[in-house]
C-alpha cells in the first residue's frame, strides 16, 4: 500500500503542478491585462489561489515521496494537499484527478500498517 501511495501522490502532485501553473498564471494575467467581459473574470481571492497553486502540488509530491518511510506524515501531507486543491480550485474537470488521486494516496498511506514486501 505504501508503494501505491507513493505513486498516487507523485502523479497527483505532477497533475497538480499543471493545474497550479495555469491557476497562478490566470490570476496574474487578469491582474495585468484586466477582465474580459463575461469571458474572463478575476477569482474571488487571487492570493489564496496563488498560495494553493504553489503549496498543494509540493505537499502532494513530498507526501508521496515520504509514504514509504514515514507513512503517517506522508499520508497527512497528501490529505492536506487534497483539501487545499479542493478549497483553492474547487472540484471540476481539471482538478478531479489530482484531488482523487491525492486523497486515495493519503488514505492508503495512513492505512498501511507495516512496510510493503520488497
Amino acid at each position: 500500500m505504501r508503494n501505491a501511495a507513493l505513486t498516487l501522490g507523485v502523479i497527483a502532485g505532477l497533475l497538480g503542478l499543471i493545474v497550479g501553473f495555469f491557476g497562478y498564471g490566470y490570476t496574474v494575467f487578469i491582474e495585468t491585462f484586466g477582465e474580459i467581459g463575461d469571458l474572463a473574470r478575476q477569482v474571488d481571492n487571487p492570493e489564496r489561489t496563488r498560495i494553493i497553486a504553489l503549496l498543494a502540488p509540493i505537499l502532494a509530491i513530498a507526501g508521496g515521496a515520504m509514504a514509504r518511510a514515514q507513512n503517517i506524515v506522508g499520508g497527512l501531507m497528501m490529505l492536506v494537499s487534497c483539501a487545499g486543491m479542493y478549497w483553492g480550485f474547487g472540484f471540476n474537470v481539471f482538478t478531479m484527478f489530482p484531488i482523487a488521486m491525492c486523497g486515495l494516496g493519503g488514505v492508503l498511506a495512513l492505512a498501511a500498517r507495516r512496510p510493503d514486501p520488497a
